[in-house]
């Protein structure tokens, strides 16, 4: 978990790759879907475009959907996702009808600027056009929002790790592998 540009997607191939289990991100699931020109792509192009999440049963659906492949019987490390309660509970029930357990939750927290700042480059290098500084603020502020309580659950159930998102990637990804080898 983190708000926009604390590095999930880089972090979590090579925590994925470490742990053997693919890595599964809805960034991703959406981003190819705009790629494609998809109804789903077209509803979500106009969704982030306001800053916005798009809606729960919608990514729900799209991660389960994946999960439910074959190389993820061994396990998988979900980027982005459950960034609200109603995600929580439906990864819940998920797992305790299909007797999975989270092994741990990763939080990567940085300082709001230096993540527009991250993002206005990224933006700039990928040509991403919903990456702007208007934008990228809401998506911050939305996400902290959003996810206050995602992150209080799973503190309560002892399985956040906390990281440190500011730095190389290698130290982050170092900060990340031995949290959760902690637990």
């Amino acid at each position: 978990m983190g708000p926009p540009g604390a590095g999930k997607g880089t972090q979590a191939t090579a925590v994925a790759q470490r742990y053997g289990v693919p890595a599964i991100s809805s960034g991703d699931i959406f981003r190819d879907n705009i790629k494609r020109h998809t109804p789903l792509g077209d509803r979500v192009v106009e969704i982030i475009g306001r800053g916005d999440f798009v809606p729960d049963v919608l990514t729900t659906s799209l991660i389960f959907s994946r999960i439910a492949e074959p190389d993820c019987w061994k396990g998988w490390l979900l980027d982005g996702y459950p960034r609200t309660l109603g995600q929580v509970e439906a990864l819940d029930i998920m797992m305790d009808e299909t007797k999975t357990k989270l092994d741990g939750v990763i939080a990567l927290n940085a300082d709001p600027d230096a993540l527009v700042a991250r993002m206005l480059k990224r933006a700039e290098l990928e040509g991403r056009a919903d990456d702007n500084e208007e934008s990228i603020r809401h998506r911050i502020e939305v996400y902290h929002a959003e996810t206050a309580d995602v992150v209080a659950v799973y503190r309560e159930r002892g399985l956040v790790v906390d990281v440190d998102a500011v730095g190389t990637v290698d130290a982050v990804r170092d900060r990340i592998t031995s949290g959760l080898d902690a637990l």
